[in-house]
């Protein structure tokens, strides 16, 4: 703990926790900007392939779906591995499958290519997972918070960039049938470049690597024989349920607007793909400071009122987003649908914020399963959410009847409480870490 950063210096790269910091949202921005690259083409894929509205639906469950898997097996495999390997690795093999895309010659091989793409989307638990090994009680929900803010920004520069990538290779006399499989073959080029830098240039934790302090023998949360341990003991903890609920109803709504946004604003409010790229954009580039805004917030509070008050916070929020979706949903006019949109958005990146703002302090030695666990509920909120749109058959009912269940889900967030001793425990982590930092300053 005394070697956790107790501060974001923002325009440093000297130190590992801020090498670690900066690497993370890069390398999360670049697999964001994959997972959802293929969002905005849909309009023009859907016309190519002559897709209907129940396969496109298809299209995007998959995109999420097999994240959910992914991100319950990575979370264990940073605690074996260290975060360090484990995100080279899915950088590099995530390429693949975006490079499939875009080679892909119907709907068989394009739902394939969108299902390997979605392990992409597990790279939001190793960014939470470094974040947390690197810094402090007092700012690591601020550093987890934007650093996944920023990662995730990347999903609303791909729904605004990759339409401009489209038109430039129109532009440079590619067909229509060829030029959006250009556009994707940029993040696939992306990714394997940033998983040099991230292997050159990151550490797993303050100390070192995880194999080098194994060897040394010193101890890692986690166990020696990695997370599998760390798994069992998060499954066994009500509060990483009640999170699992929480991250639903957030991240899986970001993403399920992230995959739909485009394709409504053309179809409802019959925008141009370009415009209704930069409308759903919009909502993603929320996250540059949203996400960061809702860690912030709860590192403040809890600064002041104890841990309690982060889930307080958190229900708030959530509560909040519920609103704001159903005044989205019921809005014809398209600009006050863009300014609800950027309202609800606006709480729902805070609560992703203010959710990864308390996973730290659920279980510091079973972190991997826990950020693993929550990290999957949001992509069984984004499942759950084609599902329903599957059924109902309707994207503005489909909106509507989101607004009622995420108001309802805040109670989850009310119900995540710690003991006495548990609070007195993550007291004195805290204090410990400031009072070692203070003796260093002077």
């Amino acid at each position: 703990m005394s070697d956790k950063a107790t501060r974001i210096d923002l325009f440093s790269f000297r130190t590992a926790p801020m090498r670690a910091f900066h690497l993370t949202w890069m390398a999360f921005f670049v697999c964001f900007f994959a997972w959802f690259a293929c969002a905005p083409l849909m309009p023009l894929i859907q016309r190519q392939f002559g897709l209907s509205i129940d396969q496109v639906a298809n299209i995007n469950i998959a995109a999420v779906a097999a994240t959910i898997v992914v991100r319950l097996i990575i979370g264990p495999m940073c605690d074996r591995y260290g975060p360090r390997k484990v995100y080279t690795a899915l950088l590099v093999l995530g390429a693949f499958p975006v490079l499939g895309a875009a080679l892909s010659g119907g709907y068989t091989s394009f739902l394939l290519a969108r299902l390997g793409i979605g392990a992409v989307g597990a790279s939001f638990v190793i960014t939470q997972y470094h974040t947390s090994v690197m810094f402090a009680p007092n700012v690591v929900g601020t550093a987890n918070a934007t650093s996944a803010g920023w990662g995730n920004a990347g999903a609303g520069a791909a729904q605004a960039l990759v339409p401009l990538l489209l038109a430039a290779m129109l532009a440079l006399g590619a067909s229509d049938a060829s030029a959006w499989r250009y556009a994707l073959v940029v993040p696939a080029l992306a990714m394997p470049l940033m998983a040099v830098f991230y292997w050159r240039l990151t550490q797993d934790c303050p100390q070192g690597n995880f194999a080098q302090l194994r060897a040394q023998g010193i101890a890692i949360d986690g166990g020696k024989k990695g997370g599998w341990a760390s798994f069992r003991a998060a499954c066994a903890n009500y509060r990483v349920w009640m999170l699992f609920v929480t991250y639903a109803a957030c991240f899986g709504v970001e993403v399920f607007i992230h995959n739909i946004a485009a394709v409504y604003y053309v179809n409802h409010f019959h925008l141009s793909l370009k415009t209704a790229g930069l409308a759903a954009g919009s909502f993603g580039l929320l996250a540059l400071f949203a996400r960061a805004l809702g860690g912030w917030l709860s590192d403040k509070f809890a600064a002041r009122r104890g841990l309690d008050v982060r889930s307080t916070l958190l229900f708030a929020l959530i509560a909040g987003e519920g609103l704001g979706l159903y005044w989205f949903s019921h809005e014809t006019s398209v600009g006050l649908a863009v300014v609800a949109m950027l309202c609800f958005g606006l709480f729902t990146h805070m609560a992703c914020g203010a959710t990864y703002a308390l996973v730290p302090f659920i279980d510091r030695k079973a972190l991997g399963g826990v950020a693993g666990i929550i990290g999957a509920g949001g992509n069984v909120g984004a499942v759950a959410a084609g599902f329903l749109m599957k059924g109902l058959g309707n994207v503005q009912q489909t909106l509507a009847t989101l607004g009622v269940l995420v108001s309802i889900s805040a109670l989850c967030a009310l119900a995540v409480r710690f003991s006495t001793e548990h609070k007195a425990r993550e007291d004195e982590l805290r204090a410990h870490a400031l009072s070692v930092n203070n003796r260093i300053a002077n």
